[in-house]
């Protein structure tokens, strides 16, 4: 057997760029890929390698189809199953080339996929392609129970509603792909959140809540003025003062949803309050 891909990756495209049309880039795509999955000569490949090739083929052209539909943009990145390897990662490859048993042959052969897209992303296990907008989904982080114990993932809501949990060692390279996640979905919806606020609303993550004045708790409160960043420590969220010490709040990271927009918020709380501003002139006179 061939071993399955880890990740294609090309330039980021250019967020809301019209030139990316879907219909030509499904049809790039899918010249593209099929690079990478043809094991060679027709003619001389295992027969195996040939089934699994021509499965990987149309599992793409399904995979770009609902990409489409959903108007994802440009695909600029695909990660399939970790390369097969001793330990951890082998038992990794196995259990995500499982993730699409059913749907006959074809379907028992075709390898799972992580596509990311302009404006989401699209997730090919269990025989079923989930699609993910970045503009409208919830991302949580958990650990969840794996083969080989607690696992780190992912777990956001696709456009059907439906969770879907991406295991970090499910697909290669989760370094990468991650963090990828967390800034397509704060860039797609960090505008609408700075709105919120602005205009004296409340927005509530999870046990978390932040309006223009400060950031909250349950009982606890800081304004604005004394907030500078907030992160997570030791699986709890935590708030950095002005004074340089950390209030770590009861509120339990993982059930925070969309943490890198509140994230992205608090950022833009700390750096507008009035004590930045008056630092930022501050410096400006030292300078002068």
């Amino acid at each position: 057997m061939t071993a399955p891909p880890t990740a294609r990756v090309t330039a980021p495209p250019q967020a809301g760029n019209p030139s990316t049309a879907d219909p030509d880039d499904r049809s790039t795509d899918r010249t593209s890929d099929r690079s990478t999955t043809d094991p060679g000569n027709p003619s001389t490949a295992d027969p195996d390698d040939r089934s699994t090739a021509r499965a990987d083929q149309l599992l793409l052209a399904r995979v770009s189809e609902a990409a489409g539909r959903a108007r994802l943009g440009r695909r600029y990145a695909t990660y399939g199953a970790p390369l097969a390897g001793p330990g951890v990662r082998g038992a990794a490859a196995v259990a995500a080339r499982r993730l699409l048993r059913g749907g006959g042959p074809a379907g028992a052969r075709a390898r799972a996929r992580l596509d990311l897209y302009e404006r989401g992303l699209t997730v090919a296990g269990a025989g079923r392609i989930h699609v993910v907008r970045y503009d409208s989904t919830v991302v949580r982080r958990r650990r969840v129970v794996s083969r080989q114990g607690l696992a780190r993932a992912y777990v956001l809501v696709d456009v059907d509603g439906e969770r879907i949990v991406l295991r970090c060692g499910d697909f290669g390279d989760p370094e990468v792909w991650g963090p990828e996640i967390r800034r397509a979905v704060t860039d797609a919806q960090l505008p609408r959140a700075l709105a919120a606020p602005a205009e004296g609303a409340r927005l509530v993550f999870g046990p978390v809540w932040i309006t223009r004045d400060g950031v909250g708790s349950r009982g606890a409160f800081l304004g604005g003025e004394q907030v500078r960043r907030v992160e997570v420590r030791n699986g709890s969220f935590a708030v950095r003062t002005a004074a340089g010490r950390w209030q770590v709040w009861g509120a339990v990271a993982s059930g925070i949803p969309n943490l890198c927009v509140l994230q992205a918020l608090a950022e833009h709380l700390a750096a507008t309050a009035p004590h930045q501003r008056d630092d930022d002139r501050h410096d400006d006179d030292q300078r002068n």
